[in-house]
């Protein structure tokens, strides 16, 4: 089911953080160019958030201990443990949605 979460003028510096209804963490959105990508916003090594992160290409980077996650994929690198929830998001009708 898809759901409308943001509209492109709620992002700051291309990022945002919401709360979904249903979802145990916070959802950090990305908007890149004109993608918008949608990950869990928590490290899954030590709990940090990954929104105050570093993000380079499709990657981003807990600023705790440097794990880094694919913000298409959830794929993580040591030293978290596994990947972060990656969830289908788009741009359409000006408002930004979420697939959960």
């Amino acid at each position: 089911m898809w759901i409308p979460v943001a509209t492109p003028q709620d992002f700051v510096n291309g990022r945002l953080v919401v709360k979904v209804e249903g979802e145990k963490t916070p959802v950090l959105l990305l908007l890149v160019g004109e993608e918008v990508f949608a990950i869990s916003d928590i490290c899954t090594h030590d709990k940090n958030p990954l929104s105050d992160g570093p993000l380079e290409g499709h990657t981003i980077k807990c600023t705790r201990h440097g794990a880094r996650f694919d913000i298409r994929t959830g794929k993580q690198t040591m030293p978290a443990p596994r990947p972060v929830k990656a969830y289908k998001a788009k741009l359409e009708g000006g408002k930004v949605w979420l697939e959960v």
